[in-house]
C-alpha cells in the first residue's frame, strides 16, 4: 500500500496521528501542510472533496492510501496500528470499548472547545490579517458548508463569552478527567499504552498555557503529560514542527458544542 500523510504542525489531531504513526512502524510519507492556509482542501493527491470532508473533525490530518482519503484522527490512528505493530489498542473487547468511549468523549468535547480556545489565541490574528480575495479563494476550496462556516467565524473574531466559557469548562472537565483516571497509580489511561493516550495529550498539550487553572495542583495528570512528551514516537513527531512552539498552532476544529 502506498501511504501519504498530510498533517498540520504537530498539535491535536494532527500530532496524535503522528505519534500513532511512529508507534505502528509503518511506511507513510510524511508532508507537512499549513492548515492555516487552506492548504489541506488543495491536495493533490485529492480528487473527491466528500472524501476527504465528510468528517466532523475540522482541519485535521489527512491519510491517502492507495488513492483513498482518510480522515479522523482516531480512526487513522486504529488503521495504522492495525497495519502495524497492532499495540495501541487493548484486545479484550471491554478494555477496547473502553477506548473507544473515552476517545469519543475527548473528541466530542475537549476537541471543539480546544480549538475554539486555541484558535481564538492563535488562528485568528493570522485569519484577520489574510487580503479579503486570499481568504475568498480559501473559502471556496472548502467543501463543507459547516467548515467554510467556522472558518469565517474565526476571521471575524466571533468568539462568544458564552461558549469561551463552556469551552475551559469543558477543557478543565478533561483534565479532571485525566487525573481521576490515573487515581490507581496507572501509567497510561487504560493501562497500557493506547490511542487513548496520544488523542488526549494532542488537545490538552496546547491548552496549559491558555487554561492553566485547568491543570493546577493536577500532579498525576502534569507526570502523564510529561511521559508521553517523553515518548519516542512523540519527540519524532514534534521534530517535524516547523516553529518554535506547535502546541500553539490552530487552524478551525469540530463545531463548537455539536454534541452539547
Amino acid at each position: 500500500m502506498a501511504m501519504i500523510l498530510y498533517h498540520g504542525e504537530p498539535n491535536g489531531p494532527s500530532l496524535a496521528v503522528l505519534a500513532a504513526l511512529g508507534e505502528s512502524g509503518v511506511d507513510a510519507q510524511c508532508r507537512r501542510i499549513d492548515l492555516l492556509a487552506g492548504a489541506r482542501h488543495t491536495l493533490p493527491d485529492v480528487t473527491e472533496p466528500l472524501a476527504r470532508d465528510m468528517g466532523v473533525e475540522g482541519e485535521g490530518p489527512v491519510l491517502v492510501v492507495d488513492g483513498e482519503a482518510m480522515t479522523e484522527s482516531v480512526f487513522i490512528a486504529q488503521f495504522l496500528d492495525e497495519s502495524g505493530a497492532n499495540t495501541l489498542q487493548p484486545k479484550d473487547a471491554y478494555a477496547h470499548w473502553q477506548m473507544l468511549m473515552w476517545c469519543r468523549r475527548i473528541t466530542e468535547r475537549c476537541a471543539p472547545a480546544a480549538a475554539f480556545l486555541g484558535c481564538k489565541a492563535s488562528a485568528q490574528p493570522v485569519l484577520a490579517g489574510m487580503d479579503e480575495a486570499a481568504f475568498t479563494a480559501l473559502s471556496a476550496s472548502i467543501a463543507s458548508e459547516d467548515l467554510r462556516a467556522r472558518w469565517a467565524a474565526v476571521r471575524a473574531g466571533n468568539f462568544p463569552d458564552e461558549q469561551l466559557a463552556d469551552s475551559v469548562t469543558k477543557v478543565t472537565d478533561a483534565a479532571k478527567m485525566v487525573e481521576d483516571q490515573l487515581a490507581d497509580g496507572r501509567e497510561w489511561l487504560m493501562g497500557d499504552l493506547t490511542i487513548a493516550d496520544f488523542e488526549t495529550y494532542g488537545w490538552l498539550a496546547g491548552m496549559v498555557d491558555l487554561v492553566p487553572d485547568a491543570f493546577a495542583g493536577k500532579d498525576r495528570l502534569s507526570a502523564w503529560l510529561a511521559r508521553v512528551a517523553a515518548r519516542p514516537s512523540v519527540q519524532a513527531a514534534l521534530a517535524r514542527a516547523s516553529v518554535p512552539n506547535p502546541q500553539s498552532s490552530w487552524a478551525p476544529g469540530p463545531e463548537i458544542n455539536r454534541w452539547g
